[in-house]
């Protein structure tokens, strides 16, 4: 069984084409990657491109089935358990580790939060925000976590979708004749580069957006096998999807409680995280040295 090299490069050309030109329109308009409402649609918009892709490509290039054939099933399994609190694992070691480098310290009033928020948010603002945070009943990093955890496997999910049945759907199925990790690093470099037009505007490395693209890809690579594992494992790309919609909804909790580092040492996305991703893709090859990929 070899790779159908044509139908992936369909798919990666799709995927890439509509989204980068997605992005170069919303920037010619005046559009800015911030926390407004245009971006943040646009950036929703960018998830969902991959899954059409995919589609497009199955169904009506190829035609050939989609449900079975990308992993899209509900059943239920404690894989499924696993991608919902996976990511808060990661998002507290990622902050241990943090905690390891020069000049990083554990900060219970989240003076580095209030401190990376000094140029988005006014003096009043700021103090409105800290005066309700010093008046909740509990930490706001409880809250923060409580949050993430209901958004993981819900909304997110169904953004994490969008980019799943591509990625772990889609191209994993593709790719398998490579075997679990080849498979795996590929996608990750792919799916890391295809992050670019997003970090160049701040997105997970604002103070570093060029360097950030390296970052995120050697990122992408790391979580790869992990989401490629879980979506084996559960034999549904549902499960992936849970997975990277609670990563999403976690991965900011470190940096609550985190003072100095930079956006590339500290927290999931900088070199802490790598350093747990690395450790997990070891636990993953000692279990099993190449996970069967008959999915």
């Amino acid at each position: 069984m070899k790779v159908n090299v044509k139908k992936v490069l369909w798919f990666i050309g799709l995927t890439f084409l509509f989204d980068w030109l997605l992005v170069g329109i919303f920037l010619t308009r005046g559009g800015t990657y911030d926390n407004t409402a245009p971006a943040l649609i646009m950036a929703v918009g960018y998830m969902f491109v991959p899954m059409l892709a995919a589609l497009f490509v199955q169904k009506v290039i190829y035609r050939e089935p989609v449900v079975q054939p990308l992993g899209i099933s509900f059943k239920l399994n404690r894989w499924f358990l696993v991608a919902w609190f996976l990511p808060v694992v990661l998002a507290v070691c990622a902050m241990g580790v943090s905690l390891m480098f020069p000049g990083v310290e554990f900060s219970l009033e989240m003076a580095g939060y209030y401190e990376k928020l000094k140029g988005v948010l006014t003096p009043e603002q700021m103090e409105v925000m800290q005066e309700q945070a010093a008046n909740f009943p509990v930490h706001p990093f409880w809250i923060a976590l409580l949050q993430g955890l209901i958004a993981g496997p819900t909304i997110n999910a169904v953004a994490g979708f969008g980019e799943e049945l591509g990625w772990r759907g889609f191209l994993q199925k593709e790719l398998m004749p490579l075997g679990f990790w080849k498979s795996s690093y590929t996608i990750g470099v792919i799916w890391g580069i295809w992050h670019a037009p997003l970090i160049l505007q701040g997105h997970n490395y604002p103070q570093h957006p060029t360097i950030g693209v390296l970052m995120m890809v050697i990122w992408c690579l790391l979580l790869a096998p992990i989401l490629s594992y879980v979506r084996v494992k559960a034999k549904s790309v549902i499960a992936a999807a849970v997975l990277h919609g609670s990563l999403n909804a976690t991965a900011g909790i470190p940096i609550l409680m985190l003072v100095g580092g930079s956006d590339l040492t500290v927290g999931v996305t900088g070199l802490a995280g790598f350093i747990v991703l690395a450790v997990i893709n070891l636990l993953i090859f000692l279990r099993e040295k190449e996970p069967h990929l008959s999915i």
